[in-house]
């Protein structure tokens, strides 16, 4: 038996997400930026 498009959609997503479950990694200039900011000078 055969599973719909959007059931398959639906389980790729889940592992997608599981790989990855923090969210998007930031790039190390958003990062540095980030850093910049709490610094006093």
């Amino acid at each position: 038996m055969t599973s719909s498009k959007s059931q398959k959609e639906r389980q790729w997503r889940a592992r997608k997400n599981a790989k990855n479950p923090h969210g998007k990694v930031k790039s190390f200039e958003q990062l540095a930026n980030e850093a910049g900011k709490g610094r006093s000078k």
